[in-house]
C-alpha cells in the first residue's frame, strides 16, 4: 500500500485507521523494523480485542521472524500484561492496540527490553525512516536462518506478580462493580481478582472491539454514566472503570461520584512511601493536583514535577530512581513494575486501602481531594503561539504570579494556578486550572478562556 507514516506514527507509538492508513503488509515492515532498531534476538508480542488486531499482530510477528528473530505470542493481553512480559523476560515488546479509539483504529506501543518505553527520540523515528525506505525499495532481505514463532499464554504470571506486589487476603469483604468497556479489562480482571475477598460485579466483560455498549475512554464523563448508576443500584464499595486496552483504571466512590485520578496518585503515593520506609521519590505531571505534591512531602517523599506523557514520566522514573508515578489522566507507574504503567495495578491499592479499614472510599479520599479542579478543557485556536504570548503578557509581571515553560505555559499564585499545552497533532490548547475553592477556579478559568478564545 501507499502509506504517508506522517499520519500514523505519533509521539509515542503508531497509530491509524486499518486498512485505509495501514494494513497488515505495513505491520510487516514495522516488525522487520523493531528487529532491526532493537538488534533484538527475540522479542514478545501481543494483542487486544480489535477485529483487526489478530492479523496485524502476526504480520508484525512474521516481518520480525523474517529477519531472524525469535518471536513469542502472547496473545490476547492488556497493555500492562505485555509490559509484564517484556519485564519478566527481558525482551523488547509490541502491543497491538488503539487503547480508547474507535473501533477502525489501531496501533502499536512498543517497547525495549525491560519494558522501556520506544518514543520518537528513543527508536520510533529510526524505525519510521526504514519503513519508509523499504516502501520505496522493497521489504529488506530475509534472515538466512528465520526465527520462530511461538505460543505462550502468560495470563496467570500477570496476575500472580501483581498480586504479590499488593496483599488483599486479609482486606474485609468488598463488593465492586467493574465496566470493562468490552475491552481487555473483561480478559484480565477474572483472573487478577480471582480468590480475593471481593463480590465482583461485572459491566460489558465480552471482549468486542467494536465497542457497542460505549467507547472505552473512562476519562469522558459520558462513558462512566452506565457504572455511576450500577455502583449505586447494587450498593457497591466502589466501582473501577477500564479503556480498552486496560492500562487505565478510573474509580467511583460508594455514592456513584467519579474520584479525582490525582486523589488516587496521592492515595497510591501514600502507600508506596509506606512500603519503602517513608522516603522515595514520587513523579507527577504538571496538570496533576497540587494535592499530589503535597501529600507526597507530608509522607516523607521527594515529589518531582514532570511534562504530560508517559515517556517523560518513563525517562524521569528512570533517571530518579521513582517508586511511583502519576498523571491525571489515570496512568500509574510503578518502580517494581519496571517504571512502566499499569491501572490494575493501581486498582488493588484502592482495593487494599478501601479494605484495609473501615470507612466508606468517599471519606478515605477525602483527604486526598483538597482543591477545585477544572477538568482539561480544549480550544480551537488559529495560531498556538499567538495565544499562549496573549497569556503571557497578561499575566507577566503580575505581583505574586509566576509563569514557568516546562510544558506550554503554567500560571501560578498562591491559592491558584492554570497551566495550557498546545496539542502536538491539532490546532488546540488544553487549559487544566485549579483553585483553593470552586469560585476562585472558576473566575481563573474563564480569564484564561478569554485570552484563548479571543
Amino acid at each position: 500500500m501507499t502509506a504517508d507514516l506522517s499520519q500514523i506514527v505519533k509521539a509515542y507509538d503508531v497509530r491509524g485507521v486499518v486498512p485505509d492508513q495501514w494494513d497488515e503488509s505495513l505491520a510487516a515492515l514495522f516488525g522487520a523494523a523493531f528487529a532491526a532498531v532493537t538488534d533484538a534476538r527475540a522479542i514478545v508480542v501481543g494483542h487486544d480485542m480489535r477485529p483487526s488486531s489478530p492479523g496485524l499482530s502476526r504480520a508484525f510477528a512474521r516481518g520480525a521472524a523474517d529477519q531472524g528473530v525469535d518471536v513469542t505470542e502472547i496473545g490476547l493481553c492488556s497493555t500492562d500484561q505485555l509490559y509484564y512480559a517484556s519485564g519478566a523476560f527481558g525482551l523488547p515488546g509490541a502491543m497491538f492496540t488503539a487503547s480508547h479509539n474507535p473501533a477502525r483504529y489501531n496501533g502499536i506501543k512498543m517497547c525495549r527490553a525491560g519494558a522501556a518505553p520506544v518514543g520518537q527520540d528513543t527508536g520510533l523515528a529510526e524505525i519510521r525512516e526504514l519503513v519508509e525506505g523499504w516502501l520505496e525499495s522493497g521489504a529488506p532481505e530475509p534472515a538466512a536462518v528465520p526465527g520462530t514463532l511461538t505460543a505462550r499464554d502468560t495470563l496467570e504470571d500477570y496476575a500472580a506478580y501483581l498480586r504479590s506486589l499488593v496483599d488483599l487476603t486479609a482486606i474485609r469483604p468488598l463488593k465492586v462493580v467493574v465496566d470493562a468497556g468490552n475491552g481487555m479489562g473483561g480478559h484480565t480482571v477474572p483472573t487478577v481478582l480471582a480468590g480475593l475477598p471481593l463480590t465482583v460485579v461485572p459491566m460489558y466483560f465480552e471482549l468486542d472491539g467494536t465497542f457497542p455498549n460505549h467507547e472505552a475512554n473512562p476519562l469522558d464523563p459520558a462513558n462512566i454514566v452506565d457504572l455511576r448508576k450500577r455502583v449505586v443500584q447494587e450498593g457497591a464499595d466502589l466501582g473501577l472503570a477500564f479503556d480498552g486496552d486496560a492500562d487505565r483504571c478510573f474509580v467511583v466512590d460508594e455514592n456513584g461520584d467519579p474520584v479525582s485520578p490525582s486523589a488516587i496518585t496521592a492515595l497510591v503515593a501514600v502507600r508506596e512511601l509506606a512500603r519503602n520506609g517513608g522516603s522515595g521519590t514520587v513523579i507527577h505531571n504538571l496538570i496533576t493536583s497540587r494535592t499530589v505534591p503535597e501529600v507526597v512531602r507530608e509522607h516523607g517523599g521527594t515529589p518531582v514535577r514532570t511534562r504530560v506523557g508517559h515517556s517523560f514520566i518513563k525517562a524521569e522514573m528512570a533517571r530518579s530512581g521513582a517508586i511511583f508515578g502519576g498523571e491525571h489522566s489515570a496512568h500509574y507507574y510503578f518502580k517494581d513494575f519496571w517504571n512502566a504503567d499499569t491501572g490494575m495495578l493501581a486498582a488493588l491499592h484502592t482495593l487494599a486501602a478501601l479494605g484495609g479499614q473501615d470507612g466508606p472510599l468517599s471519606a478515605l479520599v477525602a483527604a486526598y481531594d483538597r482543591y477545585a479542579g477544572s477538568g482539561e478543557i480544549n480550544s480551537t485556536v488559529a495560531d498556538q503561539a499567538a495565544r499562549l504570548a496573549a497569556i503571557r503578557a497578561a499575566y507577566e509581571g503580575r505581583p505574586g504570579i509566576t509563569l514557568d515553560d516546562l510544558d506550554g505555559l503554567t500560571v501560578s499564585a498562591d491559592d491558584w494556578w492554570f497551566n495550557v499545552r498546545p496539542s502536538n497533532t491539532e490546532p488546540l490548547l488544553r487549559l487544566n486550572a485549579e483553585a483553593k475553592d470552586e469560585a476562585t477556579m472558576e473566575k481563573i478559568r474563564d480569564e484564561a478562556l478569554a485570552i484563548i478564545r479571543a
